[in-house]
């Protein structure tokens, strides 16, 4: 099969303008409350996500995009690769959760062999898992700074299977619901929680129009690494292209063009193609340090991880994990609903996120200010760094102390939620 290179991860020639240092103006340049040993988030850059096996990157290979990514965050910051003391990389449907492939594109960054990396499959939190490990090694003191990634090719990935498992699931409720498909789900939240597919269909135009928006405002331009690879056309020649923004904004969508799609998983269901996460290629990475060694290289701090929590929830019901992993993240930092300004949460179906803003008593307005995985798409192992570098850009833009949570839903039944401290001017 023919591959794609990226030819380049163009940067502007100043990079991303740097994040100021001073905190919350304390003593040494820090917040009330804030420790030397917090662990804050430095920078994060993400490719433009691309619609899964037609789009710009539909056979780019990951460790390309991946690379890009990598290769911009350090770039941005001036920190030199032999610099980090791990990489993470949040991978689900590329061979051994993409393994060598990390691997390959740590080498293609430039990055030095004294430099180790690893991947992680938790799923669709894969990203956000990388980033709630190299915050484990940071607070275990194994490591001062790592990088934090996600990338999927879902053009390139194999879908839907799930390998040799033992014949005994199917003597296990339990066992057995880990293989319903992920539409099922949905369609089983909406039919057991009531939720309408006038709701499902309502929640995905707004996703759609504010991620046009954002779009049309440039929002997006600060985060997005354009990626500048070779397409090639059905008659085999090829063009150069640079990739830089989403694909998959649809700024015409409506309810009732929506009213009209069939639904996608069950002949009487309410889920379709249009009120459900789009099936994406892209890469995010974010740059974690603990804050006594940020500060002390001159590195600015966007934002600090306040708290993380994973949790178990039926596999048959799997999107109800924010509901779950949200509360639990919140008491940790110590906060309410009411005190978080953004909620970016996947939006793997509509259905789901529907019920986990009701259930949590979210204000819509709060939720993906800037669209979600309908919108922009949904390349799995990428989404959960993905969403962070969009929750803090959104925080830093808004100029003030704020807080916001990251979080989704997971398949076979769990969730993840993190807590960010975007700490002001």
């Amino acid at each position: 099969m023919h591959r794609l290179k990226v030819i380049s991860g163009h940067l502007s020639s100043s990079g991303s303008p740097r994040y100021t240092r001073d905190v919350r103006r304390t003593e040494c340049g820090s917040a009330p409350g804030s420790s030397p040993q917090d662990v804050v988030v430095v920078h994060g850059r993400r490719t433009a996500i691309g619609k899964a096996k037609r789009g710009a990157f539909k056979d780019t290979t990951p460790d390309e995009l991946l690379s890009a990514v990598m290769r911009a965050v350090l770039a941005d910051v001036g920190l030199p690769p032999d610099r980090l003391g791990d990489v993470c990389v949040g991978n689900v449907l590329q061979p051994g959760a993409g393994a060598v492939m990390a691997r390959v594109a740590h080498f293609l960054s430039g990055f030095p062999d004294t430099v180790p990396c690893y991947t992680v499959n938790r799923q669709c939190s894969s990203g956000l898992q990388a980033v709630f490990n190299i915050a484990g090694a940071i607070r275990s003191g194994s490591i001062d700074l790592g990088l934090a990634c996600g990338v999927e090719s879902m053009s390139l990935g194999e879908m839907g299977n799930p390998g040799d498992l033992s014949s005994r699931l199917t003597e296990v409720d339990r066992a057995r619901d880990c293989m319903i498909p992920m539409g099922i789900t949905s369609e089983n939240i909406a039919e057991r929680f009531g939720v309408s597919r006038e709701k499902q269909d309502a929640f995905a135009v707004s996703s759609q129009q504010k991620a046009a928006r954002a779009q049309s405002l440039g929002l997006f331009e600060r985060e997005i690494v354009p990626v500048t690879t070779r397409v090639q056309d059905a008659e085999g020649s090829e063009r150069v292209v640079t990739v830089s923004r989403d694909e998959g904004v649809r700024a015409g969508t409506t309810v009732a063009g929506l009213s009209k799609l069939r639904p996608a998983f069950k002949p009487d269901g309410t889920t379709t193609a249009g009120n459900s996460s789009q099936v994406s290629d892209g890469a995010a990475a974010v740059l974690i340090g603990r804050r006594a060694a940020v500060e002390a290289l001159g590195l600015p701090v966007l934002g600090v991880l306040r708290a993380s929590a994973v949790v178990g929830v039926p596999p048959d019901l799997m999107g109800i994990g924010p509901a779950v992993a949200i509360p639990a993240a919140l008491e940790q930092a110590g906060l309410t609903v009411a005190d978080i300004d953004v909620f970016e949460i996947n939006e793997a179906f509509a259905s789901q996120v529907v019920y986990c803003v009701e259930k949590l008593g979210i204000p819509l307005e709060k939720v993906n200010p800037n669209g979600g995985a309908i919108a922009l798409g949904h390349p799995l192992g990428c989404t959960g760094a993905r969403q962070v570098v969009t929750l803090l850009n959104e925080l830093r833009r808004r100029g003030t102390r704020a807080y916001g949570v990251v979080s989704m839903c997971i398949g076979t039944g769990m969730g993840a939620a993190a807590v960010f401290e975007y700490p002001g001017p």
